[in-house]
């Protein structure tokens, strides 16, 4: 007669008990922990009947625990979780008696697993019962938002047990398994820091920042940057002359109201419980395949060995070698490119410490030194190819410039302008961008020569050469990918009529009129709305606002100053650092700020927003007869700040800026920051942007 497998065999209930009580302070104490935040609700609830708390604010708050704290909590609870239930295999003794029960291995893999994700969610369930109980009792409940939680938690869960099974199933060290999980978890975060940080000191343009190419490798960070609690809120106006304030509709004020709350991307949490048991499979895998003598060694599968060796050697080549060079050599080397031969030197150096040191773990000796040449001289050829590949630049990343089609949308910095720029608006002035992109790229070897040659010059003729001029463009794909660089690089005045240099590039695209059309917002949907004026006179000032029809006056008055070139023409030549560059502008502050209606993917309208500051010199016949006709200046208080502050320009400032002015131009302009919202109504807009520093800021809508 066939015989036949029952669930008995693959799950021991005795196993799975003594799992539970022995390890019991492991979940008993985060459940009490737990315990603790609906309980201390109760009570608030119980001192005060009137709280006001609604569903979706609730939901709201569930979401926000899934979207942050579950994904740290759940790290690192299961690893403490996975060294409870698996500690077994990391003491000989102990792994052969458990091999030696009249239990298959099949049965201790499935009873360790059922044990372990018991001690994932005891906390969760006692914590969730309690919550649901007080808030039902009190009327705030969401059947939708506790399932999507409910499931949220339970995936992850899985997911962060399984990987750390994985690594237990790996390694037969107790003390490398949770060094090896958090790198497992983590790596690609690492390498990715650590491969940008190494190619931009080879890479021009290149920054050295995280990419996030790979980002999904790390599920923390991935899970804590994409899945996101949205909030969707309606305005009503509520009427109170008394209380409330002017507005458009009357007086009052208006309330929000929460609407909706959804858990955006929540179907990521989903692939990870689907990456969990894949992972779940190749521990059980490994599992019959682990041989008891393995335990106590730091790589207990015999495949995984060369990995780990060649790992631990190429990972130290480079960030030990970068520490090396930046010790020895980076501090004393004149240019910002790393040189290659003393880092080569260095990548070798902390490569040998490493292979040597992960042959002696895999060893479990010191003497590891004999035949070990062949696996020195791979390290050796690895670390070579890596600065050649670099050097020469054998993947094309420094000339690399995306297509117009490829392009969902792009930020650009140059002159003292930022620019938020998308193909479908401006696909004449990304084209511009592209081509001085593609030049400057080309040119990199004389960039660098030149800033060498220049780096440390004290006298220099000003009126031939600007020096560090700062470009930055940021790619945004549509596969979801990105492209940035940062540019530093000087202008020379005999180049800006070569057409075949960046610099006659650079000048006719931030001079051109597609780019001046967009730093001054001539035609492209946004509408003057407001501005201010503030005129300076010696130790005071005078400061006024106006409304949209001065800002629309003013606004046709620039428009006219820039078809007549007085306006928007920027000057590569004057300093950014010193008041010599402004000593013909009239001493005030202009600024207009506008507005724009758009239409969000969802469906839903929006405002972009933006203002600007505008440079008034007294060419400027059509804006300074506005400014004159509006009464917002009159002829006595128009002033160059030559007249208003000459002593600022006499000949021993002039002197002194000669003398001691080249060490304020030498430092790099700090790049502005670009917000970005984690709403889905937020939209992109510009501050600033005609002739002074601007910042890229995001509204909701």
């Amino acid at each position: 007669m066939q015989s036949k497998t029952s669930f008995c065999e693959f799950f021991n209930k005795t196993l799975f008990r003594k799992n539970l009580m022995r390890f019991w302070p492991l979940w008993a104490a985060p459940s009490f922990i737990g315990a603790l935040f609906p309980l201390a609700v109760l009570t608030n609830l119980l001192r005060d009947p009137h709280w006001n708390l609604t569903a979706l604010q609730l939901t709201a708050s569930y979401y926000e625990i899934v979207t942050y704290g579950l994904p740290i909590i759940s790290l690192c609870y299961a690893i403490l979780v996975a060294i409870a239930v698996w500690s077994y295999l990391f003491n000989a003794r102990s792994v052969g008696l458990m091999h030696t029960l009249p239990v298959r291995r099949e049965g201790l893999f499935l009873t360790g697993i059922l044990s372990g994700m018991a001690m994932m969610l005891i906390p969760y369930v006692i914590t969730g019962a309690l919550a649901i109980l007080v808030f039902g009792l009190s009327g705030v409940f969401n059947p939708m938002g506790i399932f999507v939680t409910i499931l949220c938690v339970i995936g992850e869960s899985f997911f962060y047990f399984s990987s750390a099974t994985v690594v237990a199933f790996i390694t037969g060290n107790l003390f490398a398994l949770p060094v090896l999980y958090f790198i497992f978890h983590f790596l690609a975060v690492a390498m990715d820091w650590l491969v940008n940080l190494f190619a931009t000191g080879f890479l021009f343009g290149l920054q050295g920042d995280y990419s996030g190419v790979v980002e999904y490798l790390s599920p923390t960070v991935y899970l804590m940057s994409n899945v996101r609690c949205d909030r969707q809120y309606t305005e009503t106006f509520i009427s109170d002359a008394i209380h409330g304030s002017l507005t458009p509709d009357g007086y009052g004020y208006y309330e929000s109201e929460l609407t909706s709350v959804a858990l955006r991307d929540g179907w990521i949490v989903a692939v990870y419980a689907l990456a969990g048991v894949v992972l779940l499979g190749i521990a059980y895998a490994l599992y019959r395949r682990r041989r008891s003598e393995s335990a106590g060694d730091v790589v207990a599968v015999g495949w995984m060995k060369p990995v780990f060796r060649y790992g631990v050697a190429l990972c130290s080549a480079m960030a030990g070698g970068l520490a090396l060079y930046a010790i020895f050599w980076g501090s004393f080397q004149s240019g910002d490119t790393y040189d290659v031969i003393p880092l080569a030197i260095a990548m070798l150096i902390a490569g040998t410490i490493g292979y040597y040191a992960a042959n002696m773990l895999l060893a479990k000796s010191l003497r590891v030194f004999r035949g070990s040449w062949k696996g020195l001289a791979l390290t050796a050829v690895c670390a070579v190819a890596i600065c050649c590949t670099m050097y020469f630049d054998l993947f094309g990343v420094e000339t690399r410039v995306p297509t117009l089609d490829q392009i969902d949308h792009m930020t650009f910095y140059a002159a003292d302008n930022n620019y938020a720029l998308l193909p479908d608006e401006d696909a004449e002035l990304i084209e511009e961008i592209r081509a001085v992109h593609l030049a400057i790229a080309e040119d990199a070897d004389y960039i660098r020569a030149m800033e060498q040659n220049l780096r440390y010059e004290s006298a220099k003729d000003r009126s031939e050469f600007s020096l560090h001029n700062t470009v930055r463009v940021n790619y945004y794909l549509k596969d979801g990918t990105s492209v940035s660089r940062r540019y530093s690089f000087p202008i020379v005045r005999s180049r800006l009529e070569d057409p075949n240099t960046y610099d006659y590039a650079l000048d006719r695209m931030v001079n051109g009129q597609n780019s001046r059309n967009k730093r001054f917002h001539l035609n492209d949907g946004f509408i003057p709305m407001n501005g201010y004026i503030y005129l300076e006179a010696g130790d005071e000032g005078h400061h006024h606002s106006f409304g949209d029809r001065e800002a629309r006056q003013i606004m046709a008055a620039v428009a006219n100053d820039i078809a007549n070139g007085t306006c928007g023409v920027y000057n590569w030549f004057e300093s950014n650092h010193y008041d010599y560059s402004y000593a013909m502008d009239y001493a005030l502050d202009l600024g207009i700020e506008f507005q724009k209606p758009v239409v969000l993917a969802d469906g839903q309208n929006s405002t972009d927003y933006d203002s600007i500051s505008i440079r008034v010199r007294p060419e400027m016949d059509h804006t300074v007869n506005a400014l004159l006709q509006l009464g917002l200046a009159d002829q006595d208080s128009l002033k160059t700040r030559l007249e208003l502050f000459p002593e600022n320009y006499s000949a021993e400032a002039q002197e002194w800026f000669d003398k001691y002015g080249y060490a304020y131009e030498t430092s790099f302009p700090t790049p502005t920051e670009v917000i970005t919202g984690s709403s889905s109504a937020a939209s992109i807009g510009i501050i600033g942007g005609a002739d002074g520093p601007t910042e890229v800021f995001v509204t909701a809508g």
